[in-house]
């Protein structure tokens, strides 16, 4: 009688394990520099914003909403490529926006080479310094991102997902102590606070003293 015998032991085998891998410090640093510029970006908006909207330098609805439209395009591509080169998703995003703000760069300084500077520009360091720190952003970035240790970093694909437990669920109790502990704290702060006398007093008993 034919009998088939069937080969258990590499189906046995232990599966092999994931390892979380270390992101190379190019890409870390590319990815770094790319989260901070638009950081710096969203800063400089909201501090300029108050100057632009002034009635004396008010620029055009259209060319006002334009601009934001680009600043807050561009904050989120630069945040977006560097979270994604740090995951390892991929580096175009970076290398694009890098190689758009070095030619952004590049035009402005030739315009400022055959036209007169501004004169928000008068109190700012010297053209040349600020030339080399706009390129100096750009080209380390570009540098960064075509090292390569992150290009093998950008090969290996995303770094793998580590499932963790949800802490609410395996700490519950202590949760909802804590939960309870601020409740109480809140409500006591609002029984037990006094009261600001001078709010509730008229305006009769106020004595003018000269």
């Amino acid at each position: 009688m034919a009998s088939t015998i069937l080969d258990v032991r590499d189906t046995l085998a232990p599966a092999p394990a994931r390892t979380a891998r270390r992101v190379p410090v190019p890409a870390l640093a590319a990815g770094v520099l790319a989260v901070l510029e638009a950081v710096g970006l969203l800063a400089t908006g909201l501090t300029q914003a108050g100057a632009l909207l002034s009635p004396a330098t008010r620029p055009a609805a259209g060319l006002l909403v334009a601009g934001v439209v680009v600043l807050a395009g561009w904050i989120v591509l630069c945040a977006g490529g560097g979270a994604a080169l740090i995951d390892g998703a991929g580096r175009r995003l970076v290398v694009a926006t890098s190689s758009v703000e070095l030619l952004v760069v590049t035009l402005l300084g030739v315009l400022a080479v055959v036209a007169p500077a501004p004169s928000w520009l008068a109190a700012a360091p010297p053209l040349p310094v600020l030339f080399a720190l706009a390129v100096a952003l750009p080209v380390g970035k570009l540098l960064l991102a075509d090292a390569p240790s992150a290009r093998r970093w950008v090969l290996a694909g995303p770094r793998p997902r580590v499932q963790r437990p949800d802490p609410v669920r395996r700490h519950r109790v202590l949760c909802t102590v804590t939960l309870g502990a601020i409740a109480l704290g809140l409500v006591a702060v609002t029984v037990l606070a006094p009261a600001d006398e001078a709010v509730g007093t008229p305006a009769s008993s106020v004595v003018y003293q000269p």
